[in-house]
């Protein structure tokens, strides 16, 4: 892909966002970065030396230095959902294509390769400094970030900061073009029996993306072609509804959240439903979830075969048949699904099949 090509200095990008924050102080940066039509990471560039140093992307010297730092805020988003979960980053696994942290509060897994820039930010706030570490892929947009809380210890922050420290402290950015989206081939080029036959022999969850690739097909061409006991479309007021049904009952969930390069998943309940429109909340002690509601285009109740028995979760997509959220029932390793998440779950899937989409 050729970089993006942008007219204006960083000192005219500058300018233009302070006077949008003039006249919208609370308006977040990714917001004002599409109001100007450039990336997050590039906006953020312009800051460098005022509260913003850029750092050295790698998340094999980053990561399994974290925990030293204490508790801190986890955040990974999309256009649509916001996930934020406080704890401690431990157990953390680095491999060749993929890294995970596997603790109770922070449970992530990361594709580094997706991790392309990185800042460490200092930003003025109510409640005094506010830091954080942040990541973006080569599009500029956030694959993730890190705040710290009043618990963290600012004294190693600022060794890892001193130590990732980029030799190029340019405020100016280069990022590529955003990909284009994958559109799916025709439905009557699908080996549907093929599809049907990996979809039901499947082991783990985890194989889901073998069988698309091996398939050929996207994701949602996927839930439109199989029988509708495999995947059942519900309304978009589906998720309200199993977050205020689990609040109700007591019903343990796995909510997974996914920017372009991590996955983000709280265990556990959900307790504070708070309705603030356009967003519905989850507000509990050590787990935010924003969701802008209006936004979700497309929900599906799915069902997959696992060792342990049939798993249900809810997928939750935007307009561009991105998929942005996964929610299941939690269940410990080895035992069967929760018998009140899967009635749930599959009491919100309705009879009836999108047509497909005619070609562009």
């Amino acid at each position: 892909m050729s970089p993006v090509v942008t007219t204006r200095t960083p000192d005219e990008l500058r300018e233009a966002w302070n006077e949008i924050r003039d006249r919208e102080p609370k308006i977040r940066i990714r917001n004002a970065a599409r109001e100007l039509g450039v990336s997050e990471a590039e906006l953020l560039a312009t800051r460098c030396g005022d509260g913003v140093r850029r750092l050295i992307c790698d998340v094999a010297r980053t990561l399994p230095r974290l925990e030293g730092l204490g508790p801190l805020m986890a955040l990974t988003r999309n256009d649509l959902f916001v996930h934020e979960k406080t704890g401690l980053y431990r157990n953390v696994e680095v491999g060749h294509h993929a890294s995970q942290v596997v603790d109770e509060d922070i449970d992530l897994r990361i594709f580094q390769g997706r991790w392309h820039h990185a800042f460490a930010v200092s930003t003025e706030s109510r409640g005094g400094v506010r830091r954080s570490l942040q990541f973006f892929d080569t599009h500029g947009e956030a694959v993730h970030k890190i705040f710290l809380t009043d618990e963290s210890d600012l004294e190693a922050y600022e060794a890892l900061v001193e130590d990732l420290l980029h030799d190029d402290p340019s405020r100016e950015l280069t990022v590529e073009p955003p990909p284009e989206p994958t559109r799916p081939g025709p439905d009557s080029e699908v080996d549907l029996a093929s599809l049907e036959e990996g979809w039901r022999t499947m082991q783990d969850t985890h194989d889901f993306f073998h069988l698309l690739r091996k398939a050929e097909v996207t994701r949602t061409q996927a839930l439109r072609l199989v029988p509708e006991e495999l995947a059942r479309p519900a309304a978009n007021s589906g998720l309200r509804t199993v977050l205020e049904a689990a609040a109700r009952d007591g019903i343990d969930l796995m909510v997974f959240v996914q920017s372009p390069g991590t996955f983000q998943i709280h265990h556990g309940p959900v307790v504070c439903i708070v309705d603030t429109p356009p967003w519905l909340n989850v507000l509990d002690q050590g787990f935010n979830l924003h969701v802008r509601e209006r936004g979700i285009a497309a929900t599906w109740v799915v069902t997959k075969p696992t060792e342990t028995g049939w798993v249900t979760s809810l997928e939750l997509y935007d307009a561009a048949d991105t998929l942005c959220a996964l929610i299941f029932g939690c269940r410990q390793e080895g035992e069967p699904e929760n018998p009140a998440w899967r009635t749930l779950a599959r009491g919100l899937a309705r009879p009836g099949r999108p047509p497909e989409p005619e070609a562009a």
